[in-house]
């Protein structure tokens, strides 16, 4: 399923600190221009109660009301702009319980929030992000809370900026990136960060990608394609700081050897504040 036609349905962490903000800002944007409703999750995790002893009960009874009157606040602004809404208020671990969610829903993306000023950290890269992004049937997009302000700020009409990677997400992520460049009316921005030895190997990447996706047969926005040398995360935020994108889109694997955060796509999570959409393969 591609990411155009499956992204009916986009759920959104959200949380009550103000963190989700600008990824509900993201997911307003996206639920506009591809006609898709909005689920607002929260998740109360008993874990962080476990102490009860020093919680009156009446603060653990009014936690979920006052959760239940924020989702409802933001659904109603939802439901007066045009964009379906739904709220859905759980008990559970974060993670679990988005997945839970997006599986009900049957979901195309789920939206995450994360603290910026140094990306997404590596702890909810390691708690949160990598779970999602692991088990999850849909894209994952990470939004900095400072995505929008700054030197980071995206210049008017940034490119979607897709970094190449040859794994099996290679494919879905360049329909994604391609699906955002022509509904926004955005250049496509191809980055290739190769190894010295990946260099030797393949002298001309640029020309590679161009034909074995025929990405030029499109015609629907404009394409470029750049190569950088070295480590590829490093690459990538040079990249970032150069082109101002509006979106990252990053393909990445299901399994891995390894585990905790490990490879680019986790890097980036870690290190970005432009919001990373992470693409599994279909």
């Amino acid at each position: 399923m591609s990411f155009a036609s499956g992204l009916k349905t986009i759920v959104v962490a959200t949380e009550l600190t103000g963190r989700s903000e600008a990824a509900l800002e993201y997911a307003r944007k996206l639920a506009a221009a591809y006609g898709a409703r909005i689920v607002l999750a929260h998740g109360i995790d008993p874990m962080e109660y476990a102490e009860v002893d020093s919680v009156p009960g009446r603060v653990l009874k009014i936690l979920p009301e006052e959760a239940r009157a924020v989702l409802d606040k933001l659904s109603g602004e939802l439901l007066r702009e045009g964009i379906p809404s739904h709220s859905e208020l759980r008990q559970g671990a974060v993670a679990q319980m988005l997945l839970d969610v997006v599986r009900q829903y049957d979901a195309g993306l789920i939206v995450i929030g994360t603290k910026g000023m140094e990306g997404a950290g590596p702890v909810i890269v390691g708690a949160i992000a990598e779970q999602l992004v692991r088990q999850a049937p849909c894209p994952v997009l990470a939004v900095a809370a400072d995505w929008n302000a700054g030197p980071f700020r995206p210049t008017p009409g940034g490119p979607v900026l897709l970094a190449m990677e040859r794994n099996e997400a290679a494919a879905a992520a360049m329909a994604t990136a391609s699906s955002l460049a022509r509904v926004f009316e955005r250049p496509l921005l191809l980055l290739h960060a190769r190894t010295l030895a990946e260099a030797a190997e393949n002298p001309d990447p640029c020309a590679t990608t161009l034909e074995e996706f025929a990405i030029e047969s499109h015609g629907a926005f404009p394409v470029r394609c750049i190569v950088k040398d070295g480590n590829p995360a490093d690459a990538i935020v040079e990249g970032i700081a150069e082109n101002h994108p509006c979106i990252l889109v990053a393909g990445v694997k299901r399994l891995s050897g390894t585990p905790g955060p490990h490879g680019t796509a986790f890097a980036l999570l870690a290190r970005s504040r432009v919001p990373v959409l992470c693409v599994p393969p279909e």
